[in-house]
């Protein structure tokens, strides 16, 4: 089963804290060598955009309620990314956007933005739910960037500033529609709405609208059933349109559908919420869906696009365009839709540093939040400060009823695919009725914190869907706050301690899920409130620390000039040598040589495993070439996948028939392909 690899995964926890891992201390996706694998961020970047102005491409994406929003990052590698600014600092569109009355915008602010480039002049136009268009201009992308709003709104739009100097927004659900925008961009042009790409033809929504050599292109999301990304293209921008089903299609990289709400949108505000377990089929629900793409400098075309990467959130995906009969698939030649959880970076003309666009640990020494971190809603201001108590961030509680609706409350983005977060909060300004601590902000949410009461302080462990509160007193003012997040598991646990040394469990196992009433993925998130009624006292974080094990694609590094064995994850089976064949039986032991680009060739004795065109596996005798090369990937989960660079498809021992063949188009979620290896080093 899939799950047996995340026991090894835990396995390899002590290798993974060694120097290997320090070579980073969150999540990058190069590798060093000249590869990159997917999710290019592993926290959440959803209905991404990006646009490429001379050397630099630029990216924007789904904020939703969180303040500042529409952060902006750029790269020359499309690889390595580094933050630049935001685009909105608030967003205060009315009372709920404040957390007052007891509403809020959870899942409804600012979400599937159209990033664009025009005559010196950056755009974003962006949707928020029930309200109109917006749209933020600047002439350089670190701002300031100017908000206006449109006389309408478009669901889901994506602008063209076609070469005629006209300018068009396409938006919609299946049905496409199309409308010429008038010059300031405010509103659409009388009379020049209509229907493009009618309902039934198989387009979705999350449209990216461009033009290529004289042709206009569409992709879109597609989510019902088999998630996947249609196109369409024509020869005038009004149509008529033709219609490729799925330019990518079935891409999950092997992962399995997680824990998820019953009811996504959360409509039922009464915990406990119904919880459906994991679902190892490979139903399509997983795929890459939504994105774009863009040329490269150098002539090369990617392919941008998110998956549901479960409670973590939706993450980005990179993958190598191939061209094929007048349309732009996702992925390498002999496996056109799919896309290869690590290939070759994008060529440069220089060599690209390592970046990462965050730093998530923080120490509040500066006088300003880092860009990591982001308000759930629009925050009240003068009840924060990281100048009072210089060093400290300064929560000042406000009155709510639970932290779901406490204002002020501080939030990053949870980072896979696992991390721990350790919070520092010193107590002495708290008040009675004040809540003070740590949460993953999801839906159902959970907290460790400090409860001030008159009779002293306890401290508190609370799930949302149990409902249970687990307590114990202190009498220290100062308390290191934990929560070790697995988000292959899903699992979650709390823990405590008066010395920051030694930490005591508290509360029960916590399962995050992916749902939609947020609709973003788990966040950490610092907090104070008051349950009284009343504005309360002061809690003084001191710092926060995001310690990630994995913060590399490879959980275990290619173990070059080493020997091994391979066993399918499947049984105790695995590739074996018979009478001078490849074949399945008990793991013969394979030298591991190093082809460069984190490939492999596997060596027996004198002879090499090799790949024919046809998919055929055999050993072969003399030097290593690209038939015996294989591309070293990982599933998410921690498993060994081959992919040939014959034929772009993956190594596998079949479970029933035993047969040896590089065929697959990659690892299947529910493990029965036998794409998936175990190795061990001998």
């Amino acid at each position: 089963m899939v799950w047996k690899s995340l026991c090894i995964a835990a396995l390899l926890s002590g290798m993974a804290v060694s120097a290997w891992a320090e070579t980073s201390k969150t999540w990058t996706a190069d590798n060093g060598n000249g590869t990159f694998t997917n999710p290019l961020f592993y926290d959440e970047f959803s209905d991404p955009d990006m646009i490429r102005v001379g050397d630099w491409f630029y990216l924007t994406g789904t904020t939703m309620h969180t303040m500042p929003g529409l952060p902006i990052l750029r790269s020359k590698d499309l690889v390595n990314w580094e933050f630049v600014t935001y685009a909105m600092d608030k967003l205060d569109l009315g009372p709920q956007f404040r957390l007052e009355d007891g509403k809020g915008i959870y899942g409804q602010g600012i979400w599937a933005p159209s990033f664009r480039y025009h005559n010196g002049t950056f755009y974003i136009f962006s949707n928020v739910n029930g309200q109109k268009t917006q749209i933020f201009t600047a002439t350089d992308p670190k701002g300031p960037w100017t908000r206006t709003e449109m006389k309408r709104s478009m669901h889901d739009l994506s602008v063209l500033f076609d070469d005629d100097g006209k300018v068009y927004a396409i938006w919609g659900y299946q049905g496409i529609k199309i409308a010429q925008l008038t010059d300031d961009l405010s509103d659409i042009v009388p009379g020049s709405e209509r229907e493009i790409i009618p309902p039934n033809a198989g387009m979705g929504e999350g449209v990216h609208f461009y033009k290529f050599d004289g042709k206009y292109y569409i992709t879109s999301a597609w989510y019902e059933g088999r998630m996947k990304m249609p196109a369409a293209r024509a020869d005038h921008i009004l149509g008529p349109y033709e219609v490729n089903p799925a330019i990518s299609i079935d891409e999950d990289f092997g992962l399995m559908e997680g824990y998820r709400l019953s009811d996504m949108w959360g409509r039922g505000d009464t915990p406990p919420f119904t919880i459906n377990p994991p679902n190892l089929a490979p139903n399509g629900r997983m795929s890459l869906h939504q994105g774009g793409i863009v040329q490269t400098p150098q002539g090369e075309w990617w392919g941008f696009s998110m998956m549901d990467y479960n409670s973590v959130g939706r993450l980005l995906a990179l993958s190598p365009v191939t061209w094929k009969d007048g349309w732009p698939y996702f992925g390498l030649p002999g496996n056109l839709g799919r896309n290869p959880r690590t290939w070759v970076k994008p060529k440069t003309e220089d060599v690209q540093p390592i970046r990462t666009p965050y730093e998530r640990s923080d120490e509040f020494s500066d006088t300003a939040l880092k860009p990591v971190w982001q308000w759930n809603h629009v925050p009240v201001d003068g009840k924060w400060s990281l100048t009072e108590r210089p060093g400290y961030l300064r929560l000042k509680s406000l009155p709510a009823t639970s932290f779901w609706d406490a204002k002020n409350s501080l939030t990053q983005r949870a980072i896979g695919p696992m991390s721990t977060p350790t919070a520092t909060l010193e107590t002495d300004g708290l008040k009675d009725g004040d809540v003070a601590g740590l949460a993953l902000l999801n839906r159902p949410y959970a907290w460790i914190g400090v409860e001030k009461m008159a009779e002293g302080l306890t401290l508190a462990q609370f799930d949302q869907q149990t409902g249970k509160a687990v307590r114990v007193k202190i009498t220290t003012p100062r308390v290191w706050l934990r929560a070790d997040c697995n988000f292959l598991t899903e699992k979650a646990r709390f823990s405590y301690s008066t010395d920051g040394k030694t930490f005591t469990p508290i509360g029960d196992e916590f399962t995050m899920v992916f749902q939609l009433k947020t609709f973003q993925g788990v966040r950490y998130s610092l907090f104070n409130y008051n349950t009284s009624g009343i504005e309360g006292g002061h809690a003084d974080f001191d710092a926060i620390d995001i310690h990630e094990p994995y913060p590399q694609g490879l959980m275990k590094p290619i173990p070059y000039g080493r020997t091994i064995t391979l066993k399918s994850d499947q049984s105790q089976s695995g590739l074996s040598v018979k009478g001078g064949k490849l074949a399945s039986g008990k793991p013969a032991p394979f030298d591991v040589i190093d082809m460069g680009l984190g490939r492999a060739a596997l060596k027996t004795g004198y002879a090499y495993i090799s790949v024919a065109d046809n998919g055929s596996v055999s050993l072969k005798t003399g030097q290593p070439a690209r038939s015996e090369s294989f591309q070293w990937i990982e599933t998410p989960t921690g498993e060994l996948a081959l992919m040939s660079l014959v034929n772009h498809r993956f190594l596998r021992l079949d479970p029933k028939t035993r047969a040896i063949t590089a065929d697959s188009p990659g690892p299947q979620s529910d493990g029965k392909d036998g794409v998936r290896f175990i190795w061990t080093a001998k």
